[in-house]
């Protein structure tokens, strides 16, 4: 390979300028990119093709590495696999991937050795697309029909088939534009979903009866902006249940699903920066909610008369209550406590309860993977950062787990090749920042090693430790894999976020570069060895981080990166906006715009000498539109010095989570990892297994 410094003989497109002034609270900004905006301009498409062939020229000496890197990654994937199946009355459920295809068939058997019976093939149903996805999949009461959705844009937003599973046949029954939500009244012919707005917002839940031409029935319409609506149903299979939610606020209504054609009842009104989730059990709802409690707290409540709830599980400073789930017998809490999931279980019959023990210091798990209620097995899925995706069967009355299936890691993985470990930076304000960092063992921290720090930081989500079998051929090339848990998401609980978003948005780029130093302070490595990486909204500390501190890394991977947050944020048309006012602000206060403005990382690059760079983008990606990326990249074409890399490369025919099929997302690993290698002057040359 190259050095780093981009090709000489291979010039980047040239772009027109048109300055648009944006005025706000006496504020003036020129946007020379604005126009970016409008994609039926051919210019616009042109210009995205005309980087793409860049970005391919200048990784043209990268191409067997990129094909090495791919090959690694397919050779460790049990190519031919199949699910752990879930059981739902007398069936089990499962998906299967097959060598050389790109997406997993849809199966179930009935009985554990009865024949099997393809339900949906991924494959069949994506020729011809060159995007593909299954949204809702939903089975009916009977199992004798199956409601599903498809997306075959990227765009996320879906159409609703229903198949006959005896005869095989789709019924001529099928909703345009509907979202993620479908469920099953308890007639096996009524259906409720939800829909989307002009800006992406799903709004209102409908109701269909199957057969019917008459028009489908609105049975909700949320018309704040800041809400999005989703339908559900509990464990037992008694209640529907809409859930409304803003970033900070949520209230949910209820119907019996015996009662298809009835009218849902509010559980609780909504009230502004309360939360709340609510499953039931017998005559109660088990209702989490952040009334009076930042942590939460667990209450019971009679159906009949859900004002008159008392209190199972106080609020606790250092725990965060995170999910609440019932079984006939049991009810099962999610918590988080030190930065870690954990599962506690509680037997209605005696109120014995006890923690699910876990065998490693570091880990992440999810609760809740079975679908049964009647049982006393609660599934769950555990991983960590040198543990493969694991599915565990546990016996809440007899507390002992069962693997049913760990990921299959081919190629010669050992996992005791590997060591995982927490170390902690401290921020610019004295608050120790969690890292989780997995090496190859005997590492020599010597400040030489490559490293590839990740970060996310928003909406309170948790960037939990998890095992990537990808990953692997960064670990054998020397790496370094760290994940900076930083103010903004959720990793050590719901203050976490809160010390992380609106005013207190600077911590989460403060609290990563923290990490940053404290990695090279450890002599993990040093700054034109350490590379960084993010999506989205950490896409955006991507871009807050590099015009703080450039000098502090070597090469950086923005994916779909949220950087023109300011003009997004001024603009309640587009789907990431209204909704987003209570994680980062409404401009539209003084206060609000002008800090947003002070890290809005489109309007904050400076000339300087920025990193070797690598930023992705998505054609049909409505969270975070495609000329945000673009109008970066060209903004930063003006203003950089130096000679390091900079390269945009836009899917034109996905959204925001990329290519669909499993080998095409390899390919996208492999690109990106050899973008790392090149930018950060590391051999191609894998380890001794």
């Amino acid at each position: 390979m190259s050095t780093p410094a981009q090709t000489a003989d291979v010039k980047p497109p040239a772009l027109k300028t048109v300055p648009k002034e944006l005025e706000k609270h006496g504020d003036r900004r020129t946007d020379n990119y604005f126009w970016l905006r409008d994609r039926s301009n051919p210019e616009v498409v042109s210009y995205l093709e005309a980087e793409n062939k860049y970005t391919e020229a200048q990784m043209g000496d990268t191409k067997a590495l990129q094909e090495q890197i791919y090959q690694e990654i397919v050779g460790r994937i049990q190519e031919d696999d199949t699910s752990a199946p879930v059981k739902r009355g007398e069936y089990f459920y499962f998906t299967r991937t097959m060598k050389g295809k790109q997406y997993p068939v849809y199966l179930r058997r009935k009985g554990a050795g009865g024949p099997e019976e393809v339900l949906l093939d991924g494959n069949v149903l994506a020729a011809g697309a060159k995007y593909f996805q299954v949204g809702a999949f939903s089975i009916s009461p009977n199992q004798k029909l199956l409601a599903y959705a498809t997306d075959t844009s990227g765009d996320e937003t879906f159409t609703v088939h229903v198949k006959d599973l005896a005869t095989g046949q789709l019924l001529p029954d099928q909703i345009k534009n509907s979202y993620y939500s479908v469920e099953w009244a308890a007639d096996n012919k009524t259906l409720f979903y939800n829909v989307l707005n002009e800006s992406k917002r799903p709004f209102k839940v409908f109701r269909h009866t199957l057969g019917s031409t008459a028009a489908d029935v609105e049975v909700f319409h949320e018309a704040d902006e800041r809400f999005e609506v989703a339908i559900s149903k509990t464990r037992s299979q008694a209640y529907l249940l809409i859930d409304c939610d803003s970033q900070t606020t949520s209230e949910v209504w209820y119907l019996g699903t015996g009662q298809p054609e009835g009218k849902f009842t509010r559980l609780y009104p909504r009230i502004q920066d309360v939360e709340y989730q609510v499953t039931d059990h017998g005559s109660n709802w088990y209702v989490r909610t952040s009334e009076g409690a930042k942590t939460f707290r667990l209450m019971e409540a009679p159906i009949a008369h859900p004002e008159a709830r008392k209190e199972l599980i106080p609020a606790r400073k250092d725990v965060t209550l995170e999910d609440v789930d019932t079984y006939a017998d049991h009810l099962v809490v999610t918590e988080r406590a030190q930065g870690l999931l954990r599962l506690l279980v509680r037997r209605f019959s005696d109120a014995q309860e006890h923690l699910v023990s876990m065998p490693e210091p570091d880990y992440t798990l999810k609760g809740g993977g079975g679908v049964e209620y009647d049982t006393p097995v609660l599934r769950f899925n555990y991983t960590s950062l040198v543990t493969p995706p694991s599915v565990f069967d546990y016996d809440m009355n007899l507390r002992q787990r069962t693997l049913v299936k760990q990921q299959a890691v081919l190629g010669g993985f050992k996992p005791e090749n590997y060591v995982s470990e927490r170390i902690m930076g401290k921020a610019n304000d004295g608050t120790l920042i969690p890292i989780s960092v997995v090496s190859r063992k005997g590492l020599v921290k010597d400040g030489s090693n490559p490293c590839l720090l990740y970060g996310y930081g928003a909406y309170g989500i948790s960037s939990d430790p998890t095992f990537s079998v990808e990953r692997i051929s960064l670990l054998d090339r020397g790496f370094v894999y760290a994940i900076a848990h930083i103010r903004g998401g959720g990793d050590l609980g719901k203050p976490w976020h809160e010390a992380g978003r609106m005013l207190n948005k600077q911590h989460t780029f403060s609290d990563f570069i923290a990490a940053a130093q404290m990695l090279i302070a450890r002599r993990y490595t040093q700054p034109k060895k350490l590379g960084i990486l993010g999506g989205s909204a950490g896409g955006l500390l991507m871009g807050a981080v590099v015009n703080l501190r450039p000098d502090l890394f070597g090469a950086v991977v923005a994916k779909v990166p949220f950087v023109d947050m300011l003009s997004t944020m001024m603009d309640a048309s587009l789907p990431l906006t209204v909704g987003e006012y209570e994680e980062w602000g409404n401009p539209d206060d003084p206060k609000y715009y002008s800090y947003m403005r002070t890290y809005s990382p489109y309007d904050n690059v400076e000339r300087q000498t920025y990193p070797n760079m690598l930023v992705t983008a998505g054609l049909n990606d409505p969270r975070v539109s495609y000329w945000e990326p673009a109008k970066w990249v060209a903004k930063l074409r003006t203003m950089k010095k130096g000679n390091n890399l900079l390269l945009l490369k836009t899917n034109m025919g996905a959204g925001h989570f990329g290519a669909s099929g499993r080998y095409e997302r390899f390919k996208d690993t492999a690109f990106d990892y050899a973008f790392l290698l090149k930018a950060l002057e590391v051999s191609g040359q894998t380890a001794a297994k």
